[in-house]
């Protein structure tokens, strides 16, 4: 018996050791291939009389990823096939059939009369976490870097290989319910006190730890297997479990407005197994999870969440003629928040910062912030002092221009006034090597007139990041007329040093994300001085399945910034190019009423000193006129709170500015929450169909205005039956 993705090798006591270690992969992931290999080995262990039990660790840095998203895919590949040849029902019982193997494999090891253990370190998510769970005792390392959890949610699917069954047997059925609701990654010691592994060790001792438990005559029988076995919780029908379930269901419609469906299919998978025996409750699993991943939302996630991200982020639109390159030492201009938080996250990449401002009072402000951010990590236990030492030894805070002249790549970060950064990259171009590539952080100005104060405008390239950016994964690179492909590809060289998303987007105004996000906020305002009520406004952005409402989202992003934003539009543009309803209410908050938002307590929402926000009780006042809740239609009002977002991104993709779906649909979800469960943008207009949603923008058109009138574009498409994946097919990564 030979293996390919695993080492097999028996100890003198008779104990197996399992080690996944796929050649030509950096992480393990769960294939056809590995199945068929781990059944196999299953099969060895049973048949070895010589054999007493069997560890399985990984021969990697960490454990594994669990599934390739690919074969899941397929899945839905050969469903499409073979219901054209053999009807819908044979191929949903193929459907079925396939998706539950991977349960099934699991079941057979923890029935197979022998003790499994897991000896586990790094990531051990997914899949490959449900292994472990089917393992008769877990060992995980102490490190840091180790997380156990189930995180499908996040991608629209749910635990779909008994992990649903296993975790709410060994938990209280709140706490089980509530981890893969949230699709949390645990550290080793939460895990352990949660009841999800066993023990706790150094890496060193993991698989010795392991061995010794099965030497010990550890147990081949999993504790809902034993006959004396009782639920964390009692029964379903119990006294605590009608305690838990009416809550259960409450919170899965407040956290996921019925936007998701594989949260209700935790629900249901969950509340139905626990009353029937594990096998039952395995295939009571299996038909959720098999319906699931048929779900358009499941389809749309794992394109954009899985697929797309992962091929962004391994540079799927980088110039392959270039070679790669790494930055070294990166000069950061403006020690503000915007820029010491961008030297914060690339001194945390290991990577040598020169933070400077105009004096050194300003520049040690800056890198006090970085000081702030790793304490706080460290309060949270995920950092040590000895980190923070590191990291703010890497970041130099100076007035002195002179130390930017061996940095390999220049980031200014200065206030966002043309006249100001202009002065600023002429001041620095002279210092810098004739080689050094130079990025501009900015939201709103264009490139390439930003570009025309450099004489190497082929070396300028601007790069936004999103605030704040220690949590905001999306980077837009933003490509001037004249940037050339060596600046093109050394930003998407440091956006993925420092472990961010890229997308690309060619220069226009407002690039990419802040158009769409800015309707979001625009709709909103609007809403509001047709006489919608203010908290209906709020809910139907949240029902839509929006982070925040847009009244909120304007708060936190400040309202003198929607000013300025209206204003500086009108006199580039002219009036024509703004709305004078939305020009009237933000004058009434900022201008007359000095309501500037979060940031000085008030704005849409009061923000008192103890307590949550509320909605300011003035706005009413503000209102011409004021419509009757129960008249309104919810869903239209969601429905123009996504549309006039995804409109917006087919406009960009018309005008060149978005070039691929990909970084559409990626860059909307990760740069301004827009409803995950959609795939994005792009994928909302294709899930629905170009003729729906054409015809859907016309409606509002009529009611609500031009700003809804959809591009020539989505016109043609509609006509001609087109989705934006198949006539922007995506490149291939390099």
């Amino acid at each position: 018996m030979s293996f390919t993705n695993f080492r097999f090798e028996t100890d003198a006591d008779g104990v197996a050791l399992l080690t996944w270690d796929m050649p030509g992969r950096s992480m393990n992931v769960i294939t056809l291939d590995v199945m068929s290999e781990l059944d196999q080995a299953i099969d060895k262990v049973v048949a070895d009389a010589e054999i007493k039990g069997c560890v399985v660790t990984s021969g990697k840095d960490t454990f594994s990823g669990g599934a390739d998203l690919t074969m899941l895919e397929g899945f839905s590949r050969q469903f499409a096939s073979v219901a054209k040849v053999d009807g819908e029902e044979k191929a949903m019982q193929a459907f079925f059939d396939g998706t539950r193997k991977l349960s099934q494999l699991y079941r057979k090891l923890e029935t197979c009369g022998k003790p499994w253990a897991a000896a586990i370190n790094g990531v051990c998510v997914g899949g490959a976490f449900e292994l472990s769970l089917a393992c008769h005792y877990r060992v995980v390392s102490d490190s840091d870097k180790t997380r156990v959890g189930l995180p499908e949610i996040k991608i629209g699917l749910f635990p779909g290989a008994g992990g649903s069954q296993r975790v709410a047997r060994l938990m209280q059925t709140r706490d089980a319910l509530q981890m893969m609701f949230k699709g949390d990654q645990l550290r080793g010691e939460v895990a352990q006190k949660m009841g999800l592994v066993h023990e706790v060790a150094p890496v060193v001792d993991i698989v010795a730890k392991a061995k010794a438990w099965i030497k010990a005559g550890g147990s081949p029988v999993a504790p809902w297997d034993r006959k004396d076995f009782r639920l964390p919780s009692g029964k379903v029908y119990s006294p605590v479990g009608m305690m838990t379930w009416p809550a259960a269901n409450a919170i899965y419609r407040r956290e996921t407005m019925d936007n998701y469906p594989a949260a209700m299919a935790i629900l249901h998978a969950v509340y139905e197994g626990l009353q029937v025996p594990m096998d039952t409750a395995l295939r009571i699993e299996s038909r959720w999870f098999a319906k699931i991943l048929r779900s358009k939302e499941a389809a749309a996630m794992i394109r954009s969440l899985f697929v797309s991200m992962g091929e962004l982020n391994k540079g799927a639109r980088r110039p392959k003629e270039i070679a790669p390159t790494k930055v070294r030492k990166v000069g950061i201009i403006g020690a503000g928040f915007m820029g010491a938080s961008i030297g914060y996250v690339s001194a945390s990449a290991g990577i040598e910062v020169v933070l400077i401002d105009r004096d050194q009072a300003s520049a040690d402000k800056g890198k006090q912030i970085s000081h702030n951010l790793i304490t706080g990590q460290i309060n949270r236990g995920r950092a040590t002092t000895a980190d923070r030492e590191a990291l703010l030894a890497r970041i130099t805070a100076t007035d002195d221009y002179g130390k930017l002249a061996d940095v390999d790549l220049v980031v200014e970060a200065v206030f966002e006034d043309r006249d100001v950064k202009g002065a600023a990259i002429r001041k620095i171009e002279p210092i810098i090597g004739k080689d050094v590539i130079f990025a501009t952080n900015t939201s709103t100005l264009p490139i390439t007139s930003l570009a025309e104060n450099f004489s190497r405008q082929a070396d300028f390239i601007g790069i936004h990041f999103f605030s704040p950016v220690e949590r905001m994964m999306l980077v837009e690179v933003i490509v001037g007329k004249n940037t050339g492909d060596r600046a093109l590809a050394t930003a998407l060289d440091f956006v993925r040093q420092i472990r961010k998303t890229p997308i690309v987007v060619n220069d226009t105004r407002g690039f990419y994300a802040n158009r769409c996000v800015l309707n979001y906020i625009r709709e909103g305002h609007l809403m509001l001085m047709e006489g919608v009520p203010p908290a209906m406004i709020e809910n139907a952005g949240r029902m839509a399945g929006m982070p925040v409402g847009p009244l909120s989202l304007n708060d936190e992003v400040a309202l003198d910034l929607a000013w300025k934003i209206v204003q500086a539009t009108k006199k580039d543009l002219g009036a024509r190019a703004i709305d004078p309803q939305q020009e009237k209410l933000l004058e009434e908050l900022v201008v007359k009423g000095g309501r500037l938002g979060r940031k000085n307590g008030k704005g849409f929402y009061d923000y008192p000193e103890k307590g949550p926000k509320k909605l300011w009780p003035g706005l009413v006042a503000l209102q011409p006129t004021h419509l009757d809740p129960d008249a309104i239609d919810v869903k239209e009002l969601k429905q123009r709170l996504l549309v006039t977002q995804s409109v917006e991104a087919a406009r960009t993709v018309e005008e060149g500015v978005i070039t691929d779906p990909r970084e559409a649909d990626v860059g909307s979800i990760l740069g301004f929450g827009f409803a995950p469960f959609t795939g994005g943008t792009l994928s909302y207009i294709d899930g629905m169909g170009a003729k729906t949603f054409v015809a859907l923008c016309e409606n509002l058109a009529a009611k609500h205005g031009d700003r809804f009138s959809p591009p020539k574009l989505l016109l043609d498409m509609a006509v001609k039956g087109d989705t934006f994946y198949a006539r922007f097919a995506p490149k291939k990564a390099a």
